[in-house]
């Protein structure tokens, strides 16, 4: 009997965890989205409980479409993308939602071209004409003519692309809506769109996983995730006309022209940033989706502290993972941009 009472007992604080967490003073906030920034995401999170053991971030890399649903559906305290949220999507929230910028990143071209070595150059029109399926062999003339002397073969070009709602192909539709009228008429900038052609992959987990596992493959990819499975990615030419490859330096360059005119709210597109040889043109802010009022005063306070440690500190982790860190201009705009949440 008494082991029957001890197991009730038992029963019923699991069931009020969350009641007993709150009681101890531990924080449990809860997040989604963006798979872009993840590997980034993972650290600070991690840090950041080192140095507050009282705050814990529970973080799910579903995709900028998946985050941006579940906070508009209130199962999380606050989401990720990478491309900002649309005027429909902001006046679905029951609250105000603010953009904050985190660190840069890149989106590159990825393959998988057994028996070539080279490091391999794309114009815009090669990467437009192969996205819309007009390009659909190595060796057309779009792809060899910005490769001279490299022998390409004859095979047909495997495309591949994210399946789920995704702020990476958010980014990478950008860029090709930029560079292609057609493609911006007939497909258009989103996290999710119709695609003219190939396969689809869950996350940049899954495309970079298809890349490598596809010959003759061609997808597109954070720039992490290409260092980490060590897939090879090209360079991509710029409107200043140079073959630039994603790295930190050229990633910032994108950012330097709009890091002191930044709008209000932080929704700003940095691809294809014209009238400089040194930027990367598929770069991209990656932001956090944060609600702009929060019933609970401990969770608001937490998301409060670890926003200006993420802007200031935990800048210091971003270029071991092949991220950019934030402009100074933009950091303080954004210190200034936490008093809004309340």
């Amino acid at each position: 009997m008494r082991i029957v009472k001890v197991l009730s007992v038992l029963a019923v604080l699991m069931a009020l965890g969350t009641v007993g967490v709150a009681a101890a003073g531990q924080v449990l906030l809860n997040a989604a989205g963006a798979t872009f920034p993840y590997p980034m995401y993972s650290k600070w999170f991690e840090v950041y409980r080192q140095a507050h053991p009282d705050v814990q971030i529970n973080y799910q890399s579903i995709g900028s479409g998946g985050g941006i649903r579940q906070l508009l559906d209130k199962t999380v305290d606050f989401g990720a993308s990478d491309g900002p949220m649309t005027d429909d999507q902001l006046k679905q929230a029951s609250v105000p939602i603010l953009h904050f910028p985190t660190v840069l990143g890149a989106d590159v071209p990825s393959y998988n071209l057994p028996g070539v070595s080279a490091e391999l150059n794309f114009t815009s029109e090669a990467l437009g004409g192969i996205f819309l399926g007009k390009i659909t062999k190595w060796n057309d003339p779009a792809i060899t003519s910005a490769n001279p002397g490299v022998k390409l073969p004859s095979d047909d070009i495997v495309v591949v692309h994210r399946s789920d709602g995704s702020g990476t192909t958010y980014i990478w539709t950008d860029y090709l809506s930029k560079i292609s009228p057609e493609w911006k008429q007939k497909v258009g900038t989103a996290t999710s769109v119709n695609w003219p052609v190939g396969l689809g992959g869950k996350g940049n987990e899954g495309v970079a996983g298809l890349v490598q596992q596809t010959p003759d493959s061609l997808g597109y990819i954070e720039l992490i995730y290409a260092i980490q499975n060590k897939i090879a990615y090209g360079r991509v030419k710029n409107p200043a006309g140079a073959f630039v490859k994603a790295d930190l330096a050229s990633v910032s360059a994108a950012a330097a022209a709009v890091s002191k005119a930044m709008p209000d709210d932080f929704r700003v597109s940095i691809t294809n940033a014209p009238e400089n040889k040194a930027a990367y043109p598929i770069a991209s802010f990656t932001w956090l989706l944060i609600p702009s009022k929060f019933t609970d005063t401990t969770k608001r306070d937490a998301v409060k502290d670890f926003l200006k440690w993420m802007m200031t500190d935990g800048q210091q982790y971003c270029e071991a993972l092949a991220y950019a860190k934030l402009p100074q201009e933009v950091v303080a705009k954004e210190l200034k941009a936490i008093a809004k949440i309340q």
